[in-house]
């Protein structure tokens, strides 16, 4: 069902269990994940004490996107078949032995099975927070800032308890407190629907056939926001502040859960008011002002971290509006396997940024860099818009049907 043909003003109760069942799907997300954002802390500093290399505790750091990309359409098909509860209380199971083993497993192969369970853990949870904030078209948006919002607040708290705990009894105790903190998220799966959505009604794109506009769009903000720009901030943080470089770019990155908390549903109510389309366009051009600005570095002092906050503010306005506009291109039950795909794009863009940085940044004119990657996000997020169809409807909150605003 197209959500131009759901003209039909959703009741009220419709709306409620659509927030109820979003809400509780983040807080499921939320408790489950500080261990995993935690080990991205303590596995470098303390990685004698897991008995890996630094080397090893590279690749298990980067295990759990590896599995994800491999993982996410069998993860798509397991929720249309079994439903969300079913999905998010295997997750929740998946995120606690993952934790535990970060609290009492040593060694490569052990910390790598705890990584993998972790990843399609966060895969089959990711797809659940998005799929139940957009199964009602009314309030989609909205719906996805505040879910946004919420599953930002678990890593947060995760850092600053998991780093006061192991400071003073070292990162063993630190995740043994999360492990117990990811209980907490067994409540919020069983509240969540049994029934799933069923296949697709059409055959999905494979995800590794040619990409969507909006699939462009997500591998190339992957790559650029969470790759380039996160490795870029700590190389060029530690030229231009030497010996206070982990401390600012360390805050910077933390800003970004931050700013998800603080702006995710403000994105959404923007997203809301003049559609998802054009707003994604709009913040995304933005963003790629913000990555220009940092490449300005070598020619006005203070343009990184200007540019940085800039980045990452803008960054927590857009990530709750791709989801909304994937429901606006796959309505139904095409929805679940387009987000799944959506994620796999961003998954490898995540991957394949980092890489880019590490060969680019010791050969490449950072202004050079920096634009090009800029020019590369904005484009993508225009084609989004260009590729828009005028006639689609969309429910407003007011339960009515409202036309999309003219692409950008």
């Amino acid at each position: 069902m197209s959500l131009a043909a759901s003209a039909t003003p959703a009741s009220n109760p419709a709306r409620q269990d659509a927030d109820r069942n979003s809400r509780n799907a983040a807080l499921t997300l939320a408790f489950a994940q500080p261990g995993d954002t935690l080990l991205y802390l303590l596995l470098p500093l303390h990685h004698d004490t897991f008995g890996v290399s630094l080397a090893e505790a590279g690749l298990l750091l980067a295990a759990n996107r590896l599995v994800r990309i491999a993982g996410y359409g069998w993860i798509a098909r397991l929720y249309g078949e079994y439903g969300a509860r079913a999905s998010s209380l295997l997750a929740a199971s998946a995120a606690l032995l993952a934790t535990a083993g970060y609290a009492i497993g040593s060694g490569v192969w052990v910390l790598l099975v705890a990584r993998l369970l972790w990843g399609l853990a966060f895969a089959a949870m990711n797809v659940a927070t998005q799929a139940l904030a957009t199964a009602e078209p009314t309030g989609a948006a909205r719906r996805s800032g505040t879910m946004r919002s919420i599953v930002a607040a678990g890593p947060v708290s995760g850092l600053v308890a998991g780093a006061i705990v192991a400071q003073f009894a070292g990162p063993r105790a630190a995740f043994l407190l999360l492990a117990l903190a990811a209980l907490l998220a067994f409540p919020f799966a069983l509240r969540l629907p049994r029934g799933g959505e069923g296949r697709p009604e059409r055959l999905p794109r494979p995800r590794f056939g040619v990409p969507s506009r909006l699939d462009t769009w997500s591998f190339v903000q992957g790559m650029t926001l969470d790759g380039l720009f996160v490795l870029g901030l700590s190389v060029l943080g530690a030229a231009s502040l030497p010996g206070y470089a982990v401390l600012a770019a360390g805050a910077a990155l933390a800003l970004r859960y931050v700013a998800e908390i603080l702006l995710a549903p403000l994105g959404g109510k923007l997203a809301e008011r003049h559609g998802p389309r054009f707003v994604l366009t709009v913040l995304s051009v933005a963003t790629a002002l913000g990555l220009g600005v940092i490449g300005a570095e070598s020619l006005w002092a203070g343009a990184l971290w200007v540019g940085a906050v800039l980045v990452v503010m803008l960054r927590g306005l857009i990530q709750p509006i791709a989801a909304p506009v994937v429901a606006l291109e796959n309505p139904g039950r095409n929805r679940v396997p387009a987000l799944a795909r959506l994620a796999t794009w961003r998954d490898l863009g995540a991957g394949a940024g980092p890489l880019l940085a590490g060969a680019l940044l010791p050969l490449v004119a950072h202004e050079v860099l920096y634009g090009v990657a800029a020019a590369l996000l904005a484009a993508s997020a225009i084609a989004v818009s260009a590729g828009a169809k005028p006639a689609v409807t969309a429910i407003g909150e007011s339960g009515r049907a409202e036309p999309m605003p003219p692409p950008a």
